[in-house]
């Protein structure tokens, strides 16, 4: 029996591909997003995709009054909270943005979903909350902390959410931590399209194939892993998007009040095999240059995914080549991104 659900941030990157998952699960959604960090194109894209039409509310989580509204308009079974700023540089330079922003539109969601009896939660979070000096692979039960006001976000976050869910003994909520998502849809038609030049290695990579960027920088060489760059649990977007429909029929059953899953491989890749790997996907070598550590990188950040595995039922199953060849797809199909309407 489908959940109604609604995806907040559902324009997003991560939020379009889990919408599609949902929908081939037989679950209704209904999207809400301000669209600051997401084009409207995304919603049309992904309509074609489905066959269907996807209701959306444009609005910021943070209104409480259009929020308030929305549930008490809608039936809703189940929220999943993609909503919030992601861009850890930028939260180092406007702090306040991004704890005003991050925590204000998770309280003014919890606040309605508590006045409607709404229930069951998925929230976005990320590997980010182990901190600097977690070993890996890295277990959900280590202790959270983190380097930069975003992750704080994440931290505190996932505190507010345990907390409520203890104080409201029927409420079920899924943490998700997730590690480096990438890749795109297989059709092309959906990815990733950053703002600005991209933060991450394989929009990156993308643009530098496409030729918006000259060459890829690898921020340091010398690091403690087998080539000596850093080590990355990437994770292709679709076996993310399918990990919170997993989760989310988990709280069904569940009694666990808070449940916390880290969503990986569980294999650490490196900048020059994940390199490598697209040069296979374009067909070419692409120009790249050594610099500097970045401030805050750590060497080695993978998970240990048997939690997710043994208790979703749930696991990633594609390959770097295929992350590769599907960000390819959607790059050389969509050279700019997405159109601005």
């Amino acid at each position: 029996m489908g959940m109604r659900v609604l995806v907040c941030g559902g324009a997003g990157y991560i939020g379009s591909h889990t919408v599609i998952r949902l929908l081939a699960a037989h679950h209704e959604v209904l999207v809400v997003d301000s669209f600051v960090n997401a084009k409207p194109a995304v919603i049309s894209r992904l309509e074609s995709i489905v066959g269907e039409h996807v209701p959306v509310h444009t609005f910021d989580l943070r209104d409480a009054d259009k929020t308030e509204n929305l549930f008490a308009n809608e039936q809703i079974d189940a929220v999943i909270h993609f909503a919030g700023h992601k861009a850890v540089g930028e939260s180092v330079k406007n702090p306040l943005k991004y704890y005003e922003n991050n925590l204000g539109s998770t309280f003014s969601l919890v606040r309605a979903m508590t006045r409607h009896a709404v229930t069951k939660l998925v929230f976005s979070s990320s590997a980010t909350v182990y901190g600097a000096n977690a070993p890996v692979p890295m277990k959900e039960d280590f202790p959270t902390s983190a380097t930069n006001p975003y992750g704080w976000t994440k931290v505190m976050i996932e505190q507010v959410l345990g907390d409520v869910a203890k104080a409201q003994p029927n409420w079920r909520v899924a943490v998700l931590r997730y590690f480096n998502p990438v890749g795109a849809h297989r059709s092309g038609a959906i990815g990733e399209d950053p703002s600005g030049v991209p933060n991450n290695l394989l929009p990156y990579l993308s643009q530098v194939a496409v030729g918006r960027l000259d060459r890829l920088r690898i921020f340091g060489d010398d690091y403690d892993t087998p080539d000596g760059t850093a080590l990355r649990d990437y994770i292709h977007v679709e076996d993310l998007a399918a990990g919170h429909v997993a989760a989310l029929d988990r709280l069904a059953s569940t009694t666990h009040a808070v449940s916390t899953w880290n969503l990986g491989t569980g294999t650490g890749t490196s900048v020059l095999e994940m390199l490598h790997a697209f040069e296979r996907a374009v067909g070419r070598a692409l120009p790249y240059e050594v610099v500097g550590r970045r401030a805050g990188d750590i060497a080695a950040s993978y998970a240990d995914p048997s939690r997710a595995n043994a208790e979703l039922t749930w696991q990633a199953t594609r390959t770097i080549d295929d992350m590769c060849t599907d960000s390819w797809r959607w790059q050389s199909q969509n050279p700019n991104g997405y159109p601005d309407t």
